[in-house]
Formats: structure tokens, sequence, C-alpha cells
């Protein structure tokens, strides 16, 4: 057998068993979690205003303050980039 072959086994036995809960050499990485609600309490904005100026449903919004959700991808960078500089991100999406 090829050493690819044998890698993707390999590699396909750690996803079962990591996925049947068992111990495996698969890596999981875990980005470190988000305080929505104090980056939005930090522009000084209600949710209603922080949605509407940043793009995000309310729900949403709402789910990721009360920690039923918690933000991925995209709307995680948009986050941070609001914690860092909120006003630089209002006036990029305004024009």
């Amino acid at each position: 057998m090829s050493k690819a072959y044998t890698e993707i086994t390999a590699g396909l036995a750690d996803a079962i068993s990591h996925a049947k809960g068992k111990r495996s050499r698969a890596r999981i990485n875990r980005p470190d979690p988000i305080d929505v609600k104090a980056i939005r309490e930090k522009t000084g904005m209600s949710q209603q205003r922080f949605c509407t100026a940043f793009g995000i449903s309310l729900g949403t919004l709402r789910h990721w303050e009360q920690g039923l959700r918690a933000p991925r991808g995209a709307a995680r960078v948009l986050l941070k980039v609001v914690a860092s500089n909120p006003k630089t991100v209002m006036n990029a999406i305004a024009n």
C-alpha cells in the first residue's frame, strides 16, 4: 500500500475513534470565547442599534449574549474588530 493510503486510513481511524468518544490523536482547536455583551456595551449601543449598525439580527445577538450560541467565522472576526475600533467599522459599513 502507498504511504498516502496508510496516512488516510490512520486519519480515518482517528476520526472514528474521536466521534465515538474514544481517545485518539485528533486535535481539537476551540477559539477563545467572545463576550459579545461586553463588546456591545463598550460601544454604548442598545441591542437594536448595535444590530442595525453591524447587520446582525436581534435574535442572533440575544443568543450570543445569553451564551446559547457563539459567533463563528466572519461574525467572529467582525466582533473582534468592533471590539477594538467600532467607529472605524461603522464608517466602513456606511461607505
